[in-house]
């Protein structure tokens, strides 16, 4: 099962993407994750991608794309895998397409996740991450707030909110977005593998029902 996840920032992709390869048994590739393993590292490619990331704009497609082909080559991949972050642009998503051709496979879904602007700048800036990178626990101040003020629940260590979780960068992040990884939607929906569903507090529509409705997808 070969699945993208496209969405907003703060759409709720990372959560989904991780329900969903649990579900299958198979690998969640965050692009996000594997850029800040860079950074953490000191790498040539980290140092490009936080200059980038720091101002909430998309690291460029020739950084990118060679890391996650080599990713999603790898043995673990064979039966599967799902893509969160990647692509974001469409030469991306025809690389990608590119690829998965010539080894005779395809995407089976691209779940676009939809959220309402407003909702998603509060959800994105009330955003807190544990700084215990072993833990990398993930809290919001409003819809799932820590028991003790910037501490942990699960290590105790301290909480801090990411540079690309404040609101100008949040914001900048938005416009990238609709600049650049909106025209996907178009992009998959042309190819019949596009599925759109809604999640968002205020329209009732949580996680854990949209996660039931991707899976009942996936079967049909």
């Amino acid at each position: 099962m070969k699945i993208i996840m496209l969405g907003a920032p703060g759409a709720g992709k990372g959560t989904q993407a991780k329900q969903i390869a649990a579900k299958y048994e198979i690998p969640h590739i965050s692009t996000g994750d594997i850029f800040r393993a860079n950074i953490k590292n000191g790498t040539e490619l980290g140092k490009k991608a936080k200059e980038y990331m720091d101002q909430g704009m998309l690291v460029p497609d020739e950084l990118t794309c060679d890391l996650v082909m080599d990713r999603i080559a790898q043995d673990d991949c064979e039966r599967g895998f799902v893509l969160d972050g990647f692509p974001r642009t469409l030469p991306q998503a025809e690389a990608l397409d590119k690829m998965l051709a010539e080894e005779n496979k395809k995407i089976d879904m691209v779940v676009n996740l939809e959220t309402p602007r407003d909702e998603l700048i509060e959800r994105t800036i009330n955003r807190r991450n544990c700084s215990n990178k072993n833990c990398n626990a993930i809290y919001n101040l409003v819809l799932h707030p820590p028991k003790v003020e910037n501490i942990c629940d699960k290590c105790g260590s301290p909480l801090y909110q990411r540079d690309d979780a404040k609101l100008e960068v949040a914001q900048n992040r938005l416009e990238v977005y609709d600049r650049e990884t909106a025209p996907l939607v178009k992009y998959y929906e042309g190819t019949g593998v596009l599925y759109t569903t809604i999640l968002s507090q205020r329209a009732n529509r949580m996680r854990e029902e949209v996660t039931k409705d991707v899976v009942e997808q996936l079967k049909n």
